[in-house]
């Protein structure tokens, strides 16, 4: 069984996350970089990651990359863009997509505080065409280089840690996002009863 300092950890743990902010990972096909973004994810207090490939079975989840970090994110896999999208935008969240064009905003321009999704494309071709329609924000890293783009995982860190300075400022992580029935939910998940787990999540 768990020990009682593991369970008040997991609660502190699952009393950060937010569920309001969401990434969706389009068409990515390098597992590596997916495991990182799993990684950062769970960091930065993301509840929820979406994964939408028409192979999902091409990410498989590295464990040496992502430190058994996938235990802790909730992972949804969509077959198109649209089937992710389009009930979240029901739900009230925006959605904001990295783009590199004129009609970019600064990363540090946009507010995280609100309900959000934000999409990044594969490391190849970006987001696709019916991600940009479906958008409600469009938003660049700015850069400096010759190279304008940065690896995935590194970008989502970097947008990743800016929403979570400003959800900070808001007092997001001051007190829980989620409501009781879910938070229950999710503890049993994460505490199986009868199996102590060997991850360390100090």
């Amino acid at each position: 069984m768990p020990t009682p300092q593991r369970i008040e950890r997991v609660k502190r743990l699952l009393a950060l996350r937010q569920p309001d902010l969401r990434v969706v990972l389009e068409g990515v096909a390098i597992a590596h970089n997916a495991s990182a973004v799993i990684r950062t994810c769970d960091a930065a207090g993301v509840l929820h990651l979406d994964l939408v490939s028409p192979n999902p079975d091409l990410l498989g989840i590295n464990k040496a990359i992502s430190t058994r970090a996938e235990k802790w994110v909730d992972i949804h896999i969509h077959g198109s863009i649209g089937e992710c999208l389009l009930p979240l935008k029901k739900k009230g969240f925006r959605v904001a997509v990295t783009h590199l064009d004129k009609n970019s905003i600064p990363y540090t321009d946009l507010d995280y505080t609100q309900p959000l999704v934000l999409v990044f494309g594969s490391e190849s071709e970006g987001v696709s065409r019916e991600a940009l329609e479906l958008s409600d924000l469009r938003v660049q890293i700015p850069m400096l280089g010759m190279v304008q783009s940065l690896n995935l995982s590194v970008s989502v860190g970097i947008i990743l840690y800016e929403a979570m300075k400003q959800r900070r400022a808001r007092g997001y992580y001051d007190r829980r996002r989620l409501g009781d029935e879910e938070f229950e939910t999710y503890l049993r998940k994460w505490l199986p009863a009868g199996h102590e787990n060997d991850e360390q999540i100090d």
